[in-house]
């Protein structure tokens, strides 16, 4: 077993608590948002009309969090503020359970709206939290070797999710599924504690006791370091540009499936069955590619796949705009985003500065993602003002795409520079990838 486990992930005898830690810490937090997610579409594709403006609301939501997430990360420690953090997000959860259950009927729709902007700002928040933890607490050597195995853990979580929402949607209601989301998020909070306060070499112990010391600092600086450095506004570009194509392609499965089903939850089970489909094959691909692919192809190119993967899936629903081609694409495009871009973009942030790592990365994955968002969702509601088929939007999706992978190859090009820096011992740490002087 053990010989079989070594075949899968180069892990070290020191690192294997930590590993099987955050194995278990992604797996719960995913399966717990997976079980969700479901609901969150079906209320997305029942109001399709409205999409536009409830991503409005999503990205105002998300300013107000960040200024809050900042402020509070910058006086606390990562294992005290991860589990408050999480224990805020089962309070909001058990509020919309007492809503859904007791609730006037003629409520209904703003309560589902309300749901649907806080799964949009939760889900991003919940991820973002894991993996600046990840990024503080392995180094970058670390991240190439574990980050992949560490992801599969999260795909397990979001194959186990959606087979719960499958199994229980038409047997009890959906406060329960919330309740669930609820009990899995407990179990994250809870194996923040068990991580071991030192197992890196050389000067783990200097360097794992800085790290639980509150970061100070104010809450902007995050802005601010990104508005100065090419290398973070880069990253920001780069998420930005990604959750732009998502929204649009998550606008073109809105549409197709309101036309597809007519039964809420059909629809519902279709989404959920999507999901199971994107997390199976995202593990296999985790499993069975991903550390091969980063270790002998480098960060760059297992970057650089989902988005060369998007110019044909677009392509491809600019010549067939159905249901079945955008499944296909979806499945493929997710499934490659989770097993290769996510783990690949998180090694990008293993050469930034501790403050950077939780600031400026927490800025770029929740409010640059929504930024996109809502980019998109302008965009494509203004595409369709001008009378634009679906078909030509997915044809105008391709050249955004494009320059999106040029960006890709950028930054990767910075992150070798900056890791072999970092590996310099008469190079400060802070000055790899810190903002340029103002």
């Amino acid at each position: 077993m053990k010989k079989f486990f070594g075949k899968i992930v180069d892990v070290r005898p020191e690192e294997i608590r930590a590993l099987w830690l955050a194995f278990i810490f992604f797996f719960v937090v995913l399966a717990g948002y997976y079980v969700i997610r479901p609901v969150r579409d079906n209320i997305g594709a029942s109001y399709s009309e409205n999409l536009w403006w409830m991503f409005t609301v999503v990205l105002l939501t998300m300013l107000v969090a960040n200024a809050l997430f900042s402020a509070i990360v910058a006086r606390m420690s990562r294992r005290r503020f991860i589990p408050i953090a999480y224990r805020f997000f089962i309070s909001n959860l058990i509020i919309f359970f007492v809503l859904m259950q007791f609730a006037p009927p003629g409520k209904r729709p703003w309560i589902d709206i309300c749901f649907f902007v806080w799964v949009s700002v939760f889900n991003l928040f919940a991820t973002a939290v894991f993996w600046g933890f990840m990024t503080d607490l392995f180094t970058n050597e670390q991240g190439k070797r574990l980050f992949g195995f560490i992801a599969v853990g999260g795909s397990l979580g979001g194959i186990l999710g959606p087979i719960i929402t499958a199994s229980l949607v038409h047997r009890v209601s959906t406060g329960v599924l919330l309740l669930i989301c609820a009990a899995m998020l407990e179990i994250a909070a809870q194996s923040v504690r068990f991580f071991p306060a030192e197992f890196r070499s050389g000067d783990s112990k200097s360097r794992d006791d800085t790290a639980e010391k509150p970061i100070g600092g104010r809450f902007w600086d995050g802005v601010t370091h990104i508005c100065r450095s090419p290398y973070l506004f880069g990253l920001f570009v780069f998420i930005l540009l990604y959750t732009l194509t998502s929204t649009w392609a998550y606008f073109q499965q809105s549409e197709l499936t309101k036309m597809g089903f007519v039964d809420r939850a059909a629809r519902t089970t279709f989404f959920a069955k999507l999901d199971l489909s994107v997390n199976t094959l995202t593990l296999l691909l985790q499993i069975f590619v991903t550390g091969r692919l980063m270790k002998f192809l480098g960060v760059t190119v297992t970057l650089l796949f989902m988005p060369m993967l998007s110019l044909f899936g677009f392509a491809a629903m600019g010549l067939m705009p159905v249901l079945t081609v955008l499944a296909v694409f979806q499945v493929a495009r997710r499934a490659s985003t989770f097993a290769f871009m996510r783990p690949a973009r998180e090694v990008l942030f293993t050469v930034l500065r501790r403050e950077d790592k939780c600031k400026a990365k927490s800025f770029i994955d929740t409010f640059g993602y929504r930024c996109g968002d809502q980019f998109g969702a302008w965009s494509y509601g203004g595409m369709q003002a001008l009378g634009l088929s679906l078909s030509t939007i997915s044809y105008i999706a391709v050249p955004v795409v494009g320059a999106w992978c040029v960006l890709g190859v950028w930054l990767g090009r910075k992150q070798r520079i900056f890791a072999e820096a970092k590996s310099d011992r008469s190079v400060s740490v802070d000055d790899i990838a810190a903002p340029e002087p103002a």
